[in-house]
């Protein structure tokens, strides 16, 4: 449902993050050491959606590499996604998170223990995304892909959002907001978040694309200075 470049060096927003240089959030300490912040998402456990039970299996390597790297050679994902080619190169998109600090991490999300998503959770507020928005402390962002045809095009992409918004407001208390940024011109994912209680906040310029800057607050509607 949204996307980045296919190499790691072409992506300062995402899979190219390191984790080495993190973009620091004004008056924001950093966390130090270890691999504190999204370790906790295979304790989530499932939740019940109306399309079934849903819950994030982070992506083993090489064992899941087989099935990502064919979604990501279906010509609808890479439109967006930009990862065709070779299992090698959906190795190495995943493998920069795997192998990162834990501020991202690459999960397949089942639904009734099907594999039929690809889920990137991570801290958006120390991701060079922050460089582009005014990023509160904690703020969770997500990328999602649906891997089948079949689920595409059904309202699913909103249904798991929905379910994974809450998820993620429910299992980390400090964080205030769910956000993404799915490439303007990819309207029907911006329509499923849109389905699943975001906002459009802001139309953003990043080095890949231009995005629209998806917000979900946990308490409040959404309002221009909630940024």
């Amino acid at each position: 449902m949204q996307g980045q470049p296919a190499h790691p060096d072409q992506r300062p927003g995402r899979t190219g993050r390191p984790g080495r240089h993190p973009v620091r959030v004004r008056g924001h300490p950093q966390p130090g050491g270890g691999r504190p912040m999204t370790d906790d998402v295979p304790a989530w456990g499932a939740v019940p959606t109306p399309a079934g039970e849903f819950r994030l299996s982070p992506v083993r390597l090489p064992a899941d590499l087989p099935l990502l790297a064919g979604w990501m050679n279906d010509p609808e994902v890479d439109e967006f996604w930009a990862l065709a080619g070779p299992p090698a190169v959906t190795e190495r998109h995943v493998r920069a998170q795997l192998d990162g600090d834990g501020r991202s991490l690459p999960c397949l999300g089942l639904l009734d223990g099907e594999p039929m998503s690809y889920w990137e959770v991570y801290r958006a507020d120390l991701d060079p995304l922050a460089a582009h928005y005014p990023a509160r402390p904690h703020d969770t962002g997500l990328h999602l892909l649906l891997g089948p045809a079949a689920a595409r095009g059904r309202g699913l992409g909103a249904v798991l959002l929905t379910a994974l918004a809450d998820l993620v407001l429910r299992r980390r208390p400090a964080c205030e907001r769910v956000v993404a940024e799915p490439d303007v011109r990819n309207r029907r994912s911006v329509r499923a978040f849109e389905r699943a209680g975001f906002h459009v906040a802001a139309e953003l310029d990043l080095p890949d694309k231009r995005a629209a800057l998806m917000v979900r607050a946990r308490a409040l509607p959404f309002a221009e200075d909630d940024l």
